[in-house]
């Protein structure tokens, strides 16, 4: 199993956004994202910090994706 990337929030909403993900609303710097099927996540956007391994491992597990499916898009 690779490890886990360290990538900035805005990466990977815009990789969660490939695989039909919007944002539907922002508060503060956290972008709650849902899918058409109705999972949802929230990703936080902090300027120059990236997501921790806990962290990405928790939102890949609530959008149901693997961790190589997102390699496969990043």
């Amino acid at each position: 199993m690779p490890r886990l990337p360290r990538i900035p929030g805005r990466k990977l909403i815009a990789a969660l956004q490939r695989f039909g993900f919007q944002v539907v609303r922002i508060r503060g710097s956290h972008h709650v994202l849902r899918h058409a099927d109705g999972r949802m996540t929230v990703v936080p956007v902090h300027a120059r910090e990236t997501i921790g391994p806990g962290l990405l491992t928790r939102i890949l597990a609530d959008c149901e994706i693997t961790l190589e499916q997102l390699l496969d898009v990043l």
